[in-house]
C-alpha cells in the first residue's frame, strides 16, 4: 500500500546539471592506494587522483602554466560535469587568484565544485604579504564561501591552517566533507605546534626567573607532538562530526556521485552577477 501511494505523488523537479553517459576512470581506483604516501609529509602529484575518480580518467585543465600549486579544470563523474578545485603544494598569489576566477566560473554556469584538500596552507612571509597573498587569498575565500552551487569536499591528505577554509572546510557549508583514513586536520604541524608551544613556554619562565632544561623541553615537545597526531588524526575528527565519514580511497568516485545527484533536489539560485576580475 506504502508502494501505491508514494507512486502517485508527483516527481519534484531537479535543477539542470549538465550531464553525458557515465563511464568507468581509464585508470583503476585502487591504484590510489600506492599513490597516497605513507608519511603526511611527502607530496603526490594531484593529477593521479584525478585520474582515477573521474570519468574516462579525461580532465580539461583551466590555465594549466599558470598558478601551478592549484589545479582546476573541468571533469565528469557519474556521467555528472563537475568543477575540479585540487591542492598540488602551498597557494601563493598566483594559485589563489587562479582558484578565485576559476570557482566563480563553476557558479555562473552552473557546475558542482568538488574540493580535493591537501593543504599546508597559504604562503607567508615578508615578501608575499606585500605582493598582497592576504588580499588574494581573502579573494578565493570570498569566491568559494559565496558560490550557489553545491560543493563537495575530500581531504585527502593533510589539511592545515587557512587553506582548510580556502578549501572549503567544516566552516563553509559542503553538501558532503568526506575525509580519507590517513587525512589530518589542525591549524599547523605537529612539530611547529610542539616548537611554538614550547618557545611560549619557555619565555614565560625566563620572565619568572627560571630556566627550562633540555631534557624538559624534549618532554614537552614529545607530549605535545603525540596530542597532535592523536587529535587530528581523521578517526578523532570524524568522532567529532568534522566531516560525513571516512572513505576507503578506491570508493571516494562513487561517494562523490551519490551526493552529487542527492544534491540536484535541492534548487539552486540563478547566479546575479558576472565574473570577478578579483
Amino acid at each position: 500500500i506504502g508502494r501505491e501511494i508514494v507512486a502517485q505523488w508527483s516527481t519534484p523537479k531537479k535543477w539542470d546539471a549538465q550531464q553525458q553517459e557515465s563511464e568507468e576512470p581509464y585508470y583503476d581506483p585502487k591504484e590510489l592506494y600506492g599513490i597516497i604516501p605513507a608519511n603526511i609529509k611527502t607530496q603526490f602529484d594531484m593529477m593521479e587522483v584525478i585520474a582515477r575518480i573521474v570519468d574516462g580518467s579525461r580532465f580539461h585543465e583551466y590555465q594549466p602554466n599558470y598558478g601551478k600549486t592549484m589545479l582546476c579544470g573541468y571533469a565528469h563523474i557519474w556521467g555528472y560535469k563537475v568543477g575540479i578545485v585540487a591542492n598540488n603544494g602551498i597557494l601563493f598569489n598566483d594559485s589563489s587568484k587562479k582558484a578565485g576566477h576559476f570557482i566563480q566560473l563553476c557558479n555562473q554556469n552552473k557546475t558542482p565544485l568538488v574540493f580535493l584538500q591537501n593543504i599546508t596552507g597559504y604562503m607567508v612571509g615578508k615578501a608575499y604579504e606585500r605582493e598582497g597573498i592576504t588580499k588574494d587569498g581573502a579573494k578565493m575565500i570570498m569566491a568559494q564561501a559565496g558560490v550557489d552551487v553545491p560543493k563537495f569536499t575530500v581531504m585527502t591528505n593533510g589539511s592545515y591552517g587557512a587553506g582548510n577554509y580556502g578549501m572549503c572546510g567544516r566552516a563553509y557549508d559542503a553538501r558532503f566533507l568526506f575525509s580519507w583514513p590517513n587525512s589530518e586536520i589542525s591549524v599547523m604541524g605537529a612539530e611547529q605546534a610542539a616548537k611554538t608551544l614550547t618557545t611560549i613556554k619557555t619565555n614565560q619562565l625566563l620572565r619568572e626567573g627560571k630556566e627550562l632544561a633540555d631534557d624538559e623541553k624534549s618532554r614537552i615537545e614529545e607530549e605535545i607532538i603525540a596530542d597532535y597526531h592523536h587529535k587530528s588524526s581523521a578517526y578523532y575528527t570524524s568522532s567529532l562530526m568534522w566531516d560525513d565519514g571516512i572513505l576507503d580511497p578506491a570508493d571516494t568516485r562513487n561517494a562523490l556521485g551519490m551526493a552529487i545527484a542527492t544534491s540536484l533536489n535541492a534548487p539552486i539560485d540563478d547566479p546575479h552577477y558576472g565574473v570577478f576580475r578579483v
